[in-house]
């Protein structure tokens, strides 16, 4: 009996698995199936599904309109000169003439951008300074010697002209309007290849990096992250609908290659100065006749003002805009035309977008109250006139100065000084003084800028007594003549 039962109750068990696993079978393992032999489609479907839905998602930029735009109006600007060797005085010693070094030609390169069908180009006056010869290369693979037009050193800026018609070309866009986190494209010749193209958002505006060596130099970087490298001075930043916000001009670099930081001159300045030289050939520099600085936390605690913020007047030159409008040293800018003035860098970006005579509103504070003025800005001889080419700021008896770089001044071991950029007419061409000359001193005195030439030269070329300088293939001379 015991048996029977022991039976039948195994006969159950086996009867409910195999009712279970048919159940399992019939239920679970059929549709498991079915899923893994369409997942792949499955996924794939909704995979193209959100690769659409992301291609169409409001903020996202597409870079080929602009790059295709800029690529063709940007140019391979490749330059010769002659440099002269340092000389060694030990060889020479011994040997005479035989080791004196011989000038060598030394080629460079950068980028520049087309900004009109005619052929004018805009690229860096460092990548042209002191070149015997300057070549554009065009994308289409065309070479053209290209004449130099003018440059201005104050803003690191030249304008080129070659024989061309029907070119493509660059509009100008609005860096004013350039938001921090937007898109731009830097486009240009890293390492002699040409027509790269990278690109990176605004990280910053209103950049100081104190790079030009020039008395009025105006820094007012637009900083970006899109990759530049040596070549690519003298390069188009634009915006992503293919218009120039800036000129690509240098990077931030402990190794002298990209690290993730690199600066354009804002278009606001370059469009200025671009119109000035193909107008006039010389920049209308227009000046307050003011010295300025920062606004710091303890300015502002000092001068009790509402925001750390502003460009205060450290000095007021006698006979400039500013004296004619009664502002004082101390009093603190703030807005400049309706501009709000953060810092001594952006009130620079705003003077040198006008010229001589141009009339403007400025907004200060004066003992902790808000005042008002309109000015007239001058030029650097307080005048509202128009300064033609060979007589600007940097101009004395036909020749144009520029203060010495840093590294003019350790290569030549001296500590003063100013560089001859242009010969005209004058009493420094009858001389036989050539361009690249360094000027020490005028009349016994030591010069630093072209301020200094003109100030120790005196009112005419007879009164020019004296003059003592380094030749460019650095020999040193000195001038000695009248009565």
């Amino acid at each position: 009996m015991k048996g029977r039962n022991l039976f039948g109750a195994l006969l159950m068990a086996v009867l409910g698995a195999a009712i279970a696993l048919f159940a399992y079978t019939r239920i679970a393992d059929r549709p498991a199936v079915v899923i893994a032999k369409d997942s792949s489609r499955a996924e794939a479907s909704e995979a193209r599904a959100y690769l659409t839905a992301l291609q169409s998602l409001p903020g996202q930029v597409d870079f080929t309109y602009a790059a295709e735009q800029t690529v063709h109006a940007v140019v391979h600007v490749r330059t010769k000169s002659v440099v002269q060797q340092p000389n060694n005085p030990i060889m020479e010693w011994f040997y005479g003439d035989r080791y004196r070094s011989r000038p060598r030609e030394v080629a460079g390169y950068g980028s520049g951008v087309i900004i009109s069908s005619d052929g004018y180009i805009i690229t860096n006056n460092h990548v042209i300074e002191d070149a015997e010869n300057i070549e554009v290369k065009l994308n289409d693979n065309r070479v053209f010697n290209a004449e130099l037009i003018g440059r201005d050193p104050s803003t690191d800026i030249a304008l080129l002209k070659i024989k061309a018609e029907n070119l493509s070309f660059l509009q100008y866009g609005d860096s004013d309007k350039l938001k921090i986190g937007e898109w731009v494209l830097a486009v240009g010749n890293p390492f002699n290849l040409t027509s790269t193209v990278t690109a990176g958002i605004v990280s910053a505006k209103g950049r100081n990096l104190g790079i030009l060596d020039n008395d009025y130099r105006i820094e007012s970087f637009i900083q970006t992250d899109a990759a530049l490298n040596m070549g690519n001075s003298g390069g188009a930043l634009v915006d992503t609908k293919g218009l120039l916000v800036g000129i690509t001009s240098a990077i931030y670099s402990p190794s002298g290659a990209y690290a993730g930081n690199s600066f354009a001159i804002p278009v606001s300045i370059v469009h200025k100065v671009v119109d000035d030289l193909r107008q006039f050939g010389e920049v209308q520099r227009a000046l307050i006749g003011v010295n300025i600085t920062d606004v710091t936390s303890e300015i502002a605690e000092q001068k009790k003002l509402p925001e750390v913020k502003g460009a205060m007047i450290t000095d007021v030159r006698e006979g400039g805009s500013a004296a004619d409008a009664n502002l004082k040293k101390d009093d603190v800018i703030i807005r400049f035309n309706g501009v709000v003035v953060n810092n001594a860098t952006e009130l620079q970006e705003q003077v040198g977008k006008h010229r001589p005579g141009d009339r403007v509103n400025i907004t200060y504070i004066r003992n902790g109250r808000e005042n008002k003025a309109s000015l007239t800005l001058k030029n650097i001889s307080g005048t509202t006139d128009v300064v033609p080419r060979g007589s600007g700021s940097g101009a004395v008896f036909g020749a144009r100065f520029e203060s010495l770089s840093s590294a003019d001044k350790k290569s030549h071991g001296i500590g003063s000084g100013v560089k001859i950029v242009e010969v005209g007419d004058g009493i420094f061409r009858d001389l036989g003084i050539r361009r690249g000359t360094i000027i020490t001193a005028v009349n016994n005195r030591k010069v630093n800028s072209s301020q200094d030439v003109r100030s120790a030269a005196g009112a005419s070329e007879r009164s020019l007594k004296s003059i003592a300088g380094i030749t460019p293939e650095g020999r040193e001379f000195h001038f000695q003549y009248g009565n």
